[in-house]
């Protein structure tokens, strides 16, 4: 394990090698699930002009403790994540802060794509001997993911999609910008809590595209510095401040579940 570095930038393109704690391709289609621990930070990279990428995350001490998009928009005034915001959980703390973000826009309103929406869009794929479709969905990958955390149906909640902009008509309609997909684009999500996170990396429920061509994304773990006392996510606002004394005083109470290994 390498130790937190003294950086004093932490929205450099280029993150130093000795940071990387890990790094994983994650291919269109499929799901990865694990735990950011506090002030590491997960990137997420757009390698090919991302059909969209959905997430979920909780407490991964308490995960009764989940993401609340509806308060992340509400409380911040905004239902468009951009660097700077934060990703509250249902018990108002803060799960990520986004410190660095060079993507177009990432979607907090349309949830994500199911095995009904996949077959509207693209028909019925065809069938392995597991069962599986060709058009994996992310709902059914949420599913499958929490469900090697002692977790289930009730357990799922709606999702942030990244690398996703969709905008609102004046008629209350719903838009999907195409924009949003920018090859090398990246977000950089600071765990403010050890964070149990499962992502889909399958195609927007809005994305124009005709066919099913998700594209791969990259997954990197990379040891952040902690941040400092003017840090621009935790004093963003009011609410922010309150957001954090919150977190950062269950952290400091918190006793580690039964069994909890990090």
């Amino acid at each position: 394990m390498v130790a937190i570095m003294n950086a004093t930038e932490t929205n450099a393109t280029e993150i130093n090698p000795e940071w990387v704690v890990w790094s994983e391709k994650l291919p269109g289609g499929a799901y990865w699930h694990g735990v950011i621990p506090r002030w590491q930070t997960l990137r997420i990279t757009d390698l090919a002009g991302s059909q969209g990428v959905a997430m979920i995350c909780y407490n991964a001490e308490r995960p009764m403790e989940r993401l609340n998009v509806a308060d992340t928009a509400k409380i911040q005034f905004n239902a468009f994540l951009h660097q700077g915001q934060v990703l509250y959980s249902d018990m108002g703390r803060v799960l990520f802060s986004i410190t660095a973000d060079t993507a177009n826009g990432h979607d907090l309103i349309c949830g994500c794509s199911t095995t009904e929406s996949n077959r509207a869009k693209y028909g019925v794929g065809e069938y392995n001997k597991f069962g599986q479709n060709d058009f994996n969905n992310s709902r059914d990958q949420f599913l499958k993911a929490l469900g090697k955390w002692g977790m289930c149906r009730r357990d799922l909640m709606p999702n942030v999609n990244f690398f996703s902009r969709v905008t609102v008509t004046p008629t209350g309609g719903l838009q999907y910008m195409s924009e949003s997909a920018n090859p090398g684009a990246y977000v950089d999500l600071r765990a403010e809590m050890n964070v149990l996170v499962v992502i889909s990396n399958c195609p927007h429920v809005l994305h124009p595209a005709p066919h099913y061509r998700p594209q791969p994304v990259q997954l990197t773990g990379w040891r952040s510095p902690a941040p400092t006392a003017d840090d621009p996510c935790r004093t963003a606002n009011e609410e922010a401040i309150r957001g954090f004394v919150n977190t950062d005083s269950w952290w400091a109470q918190r006793p580690l579940a039964p069994g909890y290994i990090l």
